[in-house]
């Protein structure tokens, strides 16, 4: 087995990434998850979790009978008041194992452009939000399977917008 791509110290673990096709989800395990790396210019888009008190990417579970890419876009919007200029991207799937019982579940990765970013206001899951340079140190602390995953989805620097 290959090491992980990312762990938290805390028994989590980001096992594997792969870019595929949205409408061929990963078998194996369920894919309850979607999480949304929102770009403006080189920075992308963190929120600090009320619950977990870290910063990470926005993103969460999806509601019955809603497909991965509108719970990416219902939670950015719940989440952070933000939305892509454009169709979210699909960018691939996340393999975790998660703690404490190690069950592994995939998350789907959205990818997306933001220009003029929207005020935030905090609100009862998200106390801030953050615009990180994967450049710069993270703010503390950090979720390290999401800013490993915030990497894998960072915009080509020649590219002027992400495909449809």
């Amino acid at each position: 087995m290959s090491p992980p791509l990312a762990d938290d110290g805390r028994g989590n673990v980001l096992v594997s990434f792969e870019r595929g096709r949205e409408d061929a989800p990963p078998e194996g395990a369920p894919t309850p998850l979607a999480l949304i790396a929102l770009w403006h210019g080189p920075r992308v888009l963190l929120v600090r979790d009320r619950f977990r008190d870290a910063w990470e990417l926005p993103g969460g579970s999806r509601e019955s009978g809603e497909s991965p890419r509108e719970a990416a876009v219902r939670e950015l919007g719940e989440e952070t008041g933000q939305r892509a200029d454009e169709r979210l991207l699909f960018i691939g799937w996340a393999r975790f194992l998660l703690a404490p019982d190690g069950r592994s579940e995939h998350g789907a990765l959205y990818g997306g452009l933001v220009a003029r970013p929207r005020p935030f206001e905090p609100n009862g899951e998200i106390a801030a939000v953050h615009w990180w340079d994967p450049r710069e140190p993270p703010p503390a602390p950090a979720q390290p399977l999401d800013l490993h995953l915030a990497r894998l989805a960072a915009p080509r620097p020649a590219r002027r917008h992400m495909p449809q």
